[in-house]
């Protein structure tokens, strides 16, 4: 199939035809004749199907074909990462189309805030928002919202573990009842499907399954204790040459502490984490993207928000929460048929979560021998079940300064 199926305008497919796009991805060829025709859609999509284009497409089509010019669409977001990026797709497919867009959110200085203002008060095409800084718009009262046409949640998962249940809710009730809502998601739990419900019309079901990590990609695991991880990967990092590395950890805090403790070991890298002001991470990315940086620490956020080729090393240090999670992380690598290395940290707790992601994956993940000098560590075996804390016997109950209760008569 070739866009041109699609009856997009002529001015659409020159842009298509500039970035390079030719065939369009699974999830293209299902969404796009759908939204074409006006449906609601929840489609269930990872990153790196296409899914941006999928909706991006029908919607600039739908706004070049318009003579007045209002805002038409907003996409909400979890990350500024996120709606950068978006927004450099809507210029690329739109280079030749007379549409606008502007990516709304947190950081940066006041003369950011005001540009977004301006362009929410003037009516750019498509709005690209976080929710926290679009609902700090709102409360100023200038932002009108009555000529929107189309609202998109992507990464709504995500939107969702992050909090944004609530504030999804309140930018949705200022919006006009009839629109058509896009919702698009990499994982479908409950709240997915009770949000659904909520705020879309009759949705069609649009389901891409998840795809197995490319074949490009040299899976391994170390199984070591959390004490062994930052001398395991001093050690790896120091032994192969890797050009771009993306090291993943589990949370804000350890991606600092990380990014502390190798600067201490003579490893050059740089946390990519929410509480640096967006100049700074632009500045990071930048330096990532052109190679001056070799080596960034980041949350799962981070497999999801960014997009750069020739990535050869993905390091697990902490193991994904969910096998899902495995696959965005590891996907950051071998990206357009090159190759890659993914290696990931398993210590004694998260075994039975790493057979999970063994189990969606379909394989088994060769296990690698630790140096020697690292000491002992796990042994393999997620099926063993842990000891309870206390043994067989319950403790016995006492109160807080430590005594036993009095007994009763």
């Amino acid at each position: 199939m070739k866009f041109e199926e699609f009856n997009l305008s002529s001015a659409l497919l020159d842009g298509l035809n500039a970035m390079g796009f030719t065939q369009p991805t699974p999830i293209q060829e299902q969404a796009i004749p759908s939204i074409m025709a006006g449906k609601d859609i929840v489609a269930s999509a990872q990153t790196g199907t296409g899914k941006t284009a999928a909706y991006l497409l029908p919607i600039l089509d739908k706004i070049s074909k318009q003579e007045n010019h209002h805002i038409n669409t907003l996409i909400l977001v979890p990350t500024r990462e996120l709606a950068l990026q978006i927004d450099q797709q809507v210029e690329g497919f739109g280079y030749f189309l007379n549409a606008s867009s502007i990516s709304v959110y947190g950081g940066g200085s006041g003369a950011i805030w005001d540009q977004q203002r301006k362009a929410l008060e003037s009516g750019a095409d498509i709005i690209i928002a976080t929710p926290g800084r679009l609902i700090a718009h709102l409360a100023s009262g200038t932002v009108n919202f009555k000529h929107i046409e189309h609202l998109v949640l992507d990464e709504a998962d995500r939107m969702l573990d992050m909090g944004f249940y609530e504030d999804l809710i309140k930018i949705v009730s200022h919006l006009p009842v009839k629109r058509q809502t896009l919702m698009f998601s990499a994982t479908m739990p409950p709240r997915i499907r009770t949000l659904a419900n909520k705020i879309l019309i009759e949705p069609e079901q649009i389901s891409i399954s998840i795809s197995k990590p490319a074949e490009g990609i040299l899976q391994q695991a170390y199984m070591v204790y959390d004490t062994q991880k930052v001398e395991l990967l001093t050690h790896l990092l120091n032994q192969e040459h890797y050009s771009s590395i993306i090291i993943f950890a589990s949370t804000k805090d350890n991606v600092k502490k990380l990014e502390s403790v190798l600067r201490r070991n003579g490893i050059s890298v740089k946390a990519f984490h929410s509480d640096l002001e967006q100049q700074e991470r632009e500045h990071i990315m930048r330096e990532f993207k052109s190679k001056k940086i070799s080596t960034i620490i980041g949350t799962d956020i981070l497999s999801r928000g960014i997009d750069v080729e020739g990535i050869d090393l993905v390091v697990n240090f902490d193991a994904p929460p969910d096998p899902e999670d495995y696959i965005h992380r590891i996907g950051r690598t071998a990206r357009a048929q090159r190759t890659g290395t993914a290696i990931t940290f398993v210590n004694d707790k998260d075994q039975q979560k790493f057979a999970s992601i063994e189990k969606l994956i379909g394989r088994e993940i060769p296990k690698e021998v630790p140096p020697m000098d690292l000491g002992e560590t796990p042994v393999y075996n997620p099926g063993a079940k842990r000891k309870p804390s206390f043994g067989k016997r319950r403790p016995p109950f006492r109160n807080q300064k430590g005594r036993r209760p009095p007994k009763k008569n």
